[in-house]
């Protein structure tokens, strides 16, 4: 919850402050998309870092880097350093999350393990959505929040520190090749690339877009805030009906629906509480649309092959999320604060119009269950943890392994 508070207020003053500082779009997107690139980079190195000196040491190691660039930002107001800094950022948030998410997948029985993650997940959203009310009270210009986001995460230190329960031994998820990924399931692949895409501009130039439009800081808060509270509203009723008929058909509907509410921003200038509306509906789209696209693609593997699976779709989307905030960056450059939306727009009816065409060449899958609620930003630890604690999840007899059409 302090790890994501205090991510939540630099990732949204970050965008705030540069366009202040008269950094153009495209500078700020490369400084958000650095972000994405140092996740990336994380999640493959960490697993190797906590074998070699264990789970407390490089949280503790990775927490104090990242509490140190937090107070660093003020000081050196560039926005080529701002870009070096956000990528030992998004390194470190990398090796905490999956730090903390082996931990706590290993210290769960086989009984609490997905009510356990799940609930990781929902403070993490929580954490986000508190974080932008702490942003909405203070002064962008200034050297407060930054200070309060560094001691946050500093103060993180603490439950992990001071914990009696003994660290656990870590085992890394094996991963599978993106060939072999496109054969399970290409919709699968080309989703989550998009999904990637969507994510990291939605989220990493939300505040940029806001300052643009002239938006207030309480007001950037508010449409940041509205976006993860529309993620936790139709996270479950999307899970819901997405276990009961065939998976496709929701993403179709989702990003069908998604195309033509984004559609309507990129077109008409709305007052701020239509954009609130917008920024409710386009958050509870994309983070069930993440989950489904991990469930629809297990659906066709064994509980074997799912964690390699899993893991390998994670990291597709997190390749994608390096371009996201890079394109919107020169859109918005090109066409104004509407190519953020435009963006998005786009991406969505590339989603739906290619969904469209893999229902016509494979049939569903029978599945009786398995989807469950995976934040984009969870690491392939969580992610196979929760997943793998669905019901029922997997193939049945007669459903295919691979696609004959994926060629």
């Amino acid at each position: 919850m302090l790890l994501m508070v205090g991510n939540g207020v630099q990732g949204s003053l970050l965008g705030i402050r540069g366009t202040l500082e008269a950094f153009d779009t495209m500078q700020l997107s490369v400084v958000m998309s650095a972000y994405f690139l140092g996740f990336l980079v994380g999640s493959r190195l960490a697993p190797e870092m906590i074998r070699s000196v264990g789970h407390v040491r490089v949280f503790a190691a990775l927490a104090s880097l990242i509490s140190a660039v937090l107070v660093t930002y003020p000081m050196l107001v560039e926005w080529q350093i701002w870009a070096i800094m956000r990528v030992v950022i998004g390194f470190g948030f990398a090796g905490i999350y999956i730090t903390a998410e082996s931990w706590l997948n290993n210290t769960a029985t086989n009984e609490t393990r997905g009510q356990a993650l799940s609930l990781y997940m929902m403070v993490q959203m929580v954490g986000i959505v508190t974080s932008q009310g702490l942003l909405a009270m203070g002064d962008p210009f200034g050297y407060d929040m930054f200070l309060i986001s560094s001691v946050l995460v500093s103060l993180s230190f603490l439950p992990i520190l001071l914990a009696k329960t003994p660290a656990p031994t870590f085992e890394s998820t094996a991963r599978l090749g993106v060939r072999e990924l496109y054969a399970i399931s290409p919709l699968g692949c080309v989703g989550m690339l998009i999904s990637g895409g969507i994510f990291s501009a939605m989220f990493g130039m939300a505040a940029v877009w806001g300052t643009l439009s002239l938006l207030s800081v309480s007001q950037i808060a508010l449409f940041v805030s509205a976006l993860y509270v529309g993620g936790l509203m139709l996270q479950y009723p999307v899970g819901y009906f997405s276990d009961r008929m065939d998976r496709r058909t929701i993403m179709l509907w989702l990003s069908a629906a998604a195309t033509v509410v984004l559609l309507v921003p990129t077109i008409f200038i709305l007052p701020f509480w239509a954009m609130l509306i917008v920024a409710m509906i386009l958050g509870g789209i994309t983070y069930p649309m993440y989950s489904l696209l991990i469930a629809y693609t297990n659906d066709f593997l064994s509980k074997e092959q799912m964690a390699a699976a899993s893991a390998g779709l994670i990291f597709i989307n997190g390749f994608g999320s390096i371009f996201g905030p890079l394109i919107v960056g020169w859109l918005m450059g090109v066409v104004g604060t509407r190519g953020f939306f435009l963006f998005m727009c786009v991406l969505y009816a590339i989603m739906a119009g290619y969904t469209l065409w893999r229902m016509s060449r494979r049939a569903a899958p029978s599945t009786t269950g398995g989807y469950r609620g995976v934040t984009p930003t969870a690491s392939p630890v969580a992610a196979v943890a929760v997943l793998e604690s669905a019901p029922e999840i997997g193939p049945s007899p007669e459903a295919p392994k691979a696609d004959s059409n994926a060629a």
